[in-house]
């Protein structure tokens, strides 16, 4: 379903000013803060390399990652990362403390499939995506790596809604007002003649 767990090791550090940041990154380390789960925040400092790889291979935000501080083992999940623009390696990382039934928020992405089942897109409609992204609230042992909007059957002018989408149990929308849209068919821009006629 995710990505593979996948486990980081960290050593402690204490709450310190900005220059330790700056000899950590000298020392390819990175700070982090571990919180969550009603403890307090533990600092911690990680190899800069394995996090901006992690990052890089992409699911970063939606995989478990055991984090092991001096022989403890924390799983965790990532809430916030900075990069640093100039030079793109990894600068801070906050990690969510999570348990089997920590319940987390997070963005999942939309894979869109069955295009050439959609007549709307068969006639040249275009496919004019809203949402590349959705947030769901999920148990945090059980985060989808992607939802699925299959386009069959859906004609110029129609909107595949989030309750078009299967989603897997446990998993719930944020937005919950509406059945908001994830995608529509769009004219295209040249237009189908007939069709915008007719319409």
């Amino acid at each position: 379903m995710s990505h593979a767990s996948y486990e980081l090791k960290a050593e402690k550090r204490d709450r310190a000013g900005k220059g330790s940041s700056r000899e950590l990154r000298r020392n390819g380390l990175i700070p982090a803060v571990i919180y969550g789960d009603k403890q307090a925040p533990i600092s911690i400092a990680l190899s800069t390399n394995e996090v901006t790889k992690k990052i890089h291979a992409g699911g970063f935000m939606t995989t478990i990652a055991t984090i092991d501080v001096d022989g403890e083992k924390i799983s965790v999940l990532p809430k916030d990362y900075q990069l640093d623009p100039v030079r793109d390696f990894t600068m801070h990382v906050d990690f969510l403390r999570v348990s089997g039934n920590t319940q987390v928020t997070v963005a999942v992405p939309v894979h869109f499939i069955n295009h050439e089942k959609s007549p709307g897109l068969k006639i040249g409609g275009t496919l004019n995506v809203v949402r590349h992204e959705v947030e769901f609230h999920c148990p945090a042992n059980a985060i989808p790596e992607a939802i699925t909007a299959d386009l069959t059957g859906f004609k110029i002018g129609e909107g595949v809604h989030i309750s078009h989408i299967k989603l897997p149990a446990g998993v719930t929308p944020v937005i919950t007002d509406r059945d908001f849209t994830i995608a529509t068919i769009a004219t295209p821009a040249g237009g189908v003649q007939e069709e915008a006629a007719e319409a």
